[in-house]
């Protein structure tokens, strides 16, 4: 095992540091499963999800305004991995993704399956479906309906709190600078890529306030990470 907490425990493994309303990582991680399927690496590769929560480092709520404007930009670089303009008024936007994050690394007991099949299903949920994450019962429906996902494992790690401090002890080890943003990849040999292949600006003022524009978008850049890691498993 790596000295650097940030790193995966086993070449096997890439560490996903990300937070489940960032367009960016939803686009990452909807890429990662598909690459990994195409290379046909399932099986030989799993993907560790890490929670780097935006409230924590910016104290705040994620902005809706910014989280809608980039909803029609970087979902039209990959239109299949579940985006939609959300409808309804403010007061039904999630405001943390902190629960549902703790239901991931919860998942984690259960295998490398289970944390990435609920991670993946929360995406689509705020992304798509744009139901409210941040409520108790909303996560356990959305287990109960993922495959793979022991729905009743999860409500009592949940109810229990016996994975809520590690949200914030990753957190913790990702400050300082050592994760740059999410999604933010990790590789066993110290490989790092922040955002694998998008480069993107803002127009006219900040998230939130203004438009993002796509500067470069390279979906090979996920397809390198994962062939290195194979090449990492592989010696």
């Amino acid at each position: 095992m790596s000295e650097n907490p940030l790193l995966p425990s086993s070449p096997a493994v890439l560490a996903i540091y990300s937070d489940l309303n960032c367009s960016f990582a939803h686009l990452a991680v909807y890429r990662l499963h598909r690459e990994r399927s195409r290379l046909g690496l399932d099986g030989r590769l799993w993907f560790d999800h890490r929670p780097f929560p935006s409230s924590c480092s910016t104290r705040s709520v994620n902005s809706r305004p910014g989280v809608d404007s980039e909803a029609a930009v970087v979902g039209a670089l990959e239109p299949e991995a579940g985006w939609r303009l959300r409808p309804g008024p403010d007061w039904t936007y999630p405001v943390t993704t902190l629960p549902a994050l703790e239901a991931v690394q919860a998942c984690k007991a259960q295998g490398w399956t289970a944390s990435e099949q609920l991670d993946r299903a929360l995406r689509i949920a705020f992304w798509s479906d744009h139901r409210c994450i941040s409520l108790r019962h909303v996560i356990l429906d959305i287990a109960a309906e993922t495959d793979g996902v022991d729905e009743i494992k999860l409500q009592q790690a949940l109810d229990h709190g016996t994975f809520r401090s590690s949200v914030i002890d990753q957190f913790d080890q990702a400050g300082g600078g050592r994760v740059n943003c999410s999604p933010h990849v990790f590789l066993a040999d110290g490989t790092n890529v922040p955002n694998p292949g998008v480069r993107v600006s803002w127009l006219n003022g900040g998230f939130g306030a203004a438009f993002p524009a796509i500067n470069d978008d390279d979906p090979a850049a996920i397809t390198r990470l994962l062939k290195r890691a194979a090449e990492l498993v592989g010696r």
